[in-house]
């Protein structure tokens, strides 16, 4: 076995085969088909080019090796651009830490049915007086930095789930043009995930019009994979089973516990009191999204039964969505 699939199942190597082209006895000669592309942006550091790094790539671009390598070289040319965003790309940056604990983002311990990796967001948990839009975005980042180290989820890839129960007009006011489009080039054009579906629910109609403002910069298959569910739970379960969401969103889990993701990352010690740091080595993070003393848990702020519907605040105060 090609030591590159070493740690694959005969059912996953299947799946990659039938679902993104895989083809083990060809592997190696699509990197190297790759790696011999880099020679032509000779304006790009392509800091990091071994075999299992650029795998991930042909695996988000279904081993079309032209879109593959553009897809490699936008990675790290969005890194030159935004080098204030990666100067200290580290969990126990303050900004990244302090996201992180606050919940952003969440990541469930369970797939879902298709063995995709759930990421959730709350938005209203977003404390504009303590977290920048940029750390919320590098935190971001930083968790699919360490959870894109997994083959499966090269292979399966990622939901998210944006619950928009309780953000208001106020806080939409600070989503401007300029920095929904810093987020949209940093996961959709520059980032080797595969995204099989992006949820919004209870959203209220400033999102519906900040939806509208973003949708030009969307590529079209990203359009397409992205569901506007509203109050409708059920939606949501034709898509995601209940019995892989947690209660906020109708399901048959207990309620997301919002420091899960940052204990895995921060380490065993951490509490949500405690300014804990450790240095991020995405290497030695393993898959292990595991409890944690329930006393310290912290709750997500938008726990319903299934099927209630939510009520959003609409205030009117600031201008929406104030362009640059």
């Amino acid at each position: 076995m090609n030591h590159l699939h070493s740690s694959l199942s005969s059912e996953m190597m299947e799946k990659a085969r039938l679902e993104l082209n895989e083809n083990p006895d060809t592997l190696h000669q699509d990197i190297q088909q790759v790696r011999d592309m880099i020679v032509t942006r000779p304006d790009i550091g392509f800091l990091r080019t071994d075999d299992d790094f650029i795998l991930r790539f042909l695996r988000a671009r279904k081993f079309d090796q032209l879109e593959t390598f553009r897809l490699l070289a936008q990675y790290f040319q969005f890194r030159q651009q935004n080098l204030d965003m990666f100067q200290s790309f580290k969990v126990d940056d303050l900004g990244i830490k302090r996201a992180l604990m606050d919940g952003f983002p969440g990541v469930l311990e369970s797939p879902d049915q298709h063995g995709r990796k759930i990421l959730i967001l709350f938005a209203s948990n977003w404390d504009q007086s303590r977290n920048s839009f940029i750390d919320i975005l590098r935190a971001i980042l930083l968790s699919l930095e360490v959870l894109i180290e997994n083959p499966e989820l090269q292979i399966n890839g990622f939901i998210l789930i944006i619950d928009w129960s309780n953000f208001s007009f106020k806080q939409a006011s600070k989503l401007t043009p300029n920095i929904l489009k810093l987020a949209i080039e940093g996961l959709q054009d520059s980032f080797p995930a595969r995204f099989g579906g992006i949820h919004f629910v209870n959203q209220p109609w400033y999102i519906h019009a900040m939806y509208t403002i973003i949708k030009p910069f969307l590529k079209d298959k990203t359009r397409k994979r992205i569901f506007l569910h509203g109050n409708n739970l059920n939606s949501l379960h034709q898509l995601i089973l209940p019995e892989c969401l947690p209660s906020e969103f109708g399901g048959t889990l207990p309620p997301y516990d919002m420091g899960m993701w940052a204990r895995t990352l921060l380490g065993p010690d951490y509490t949500d009191e405690t300014e804990y740091t450790l240095t991020y080595d995405a290497l030695h993070v393993r898959e292990n999204c595991g409890g944690g003393d329930k006393d310290m848990m912290k709750r997500s702020q938008s726990t319903v039964e299934t099927g209630t519907l939510r009520q959003t605040d609409r205030e009117s105060s600031t201008p929406l969505l104030a362009l640059d």
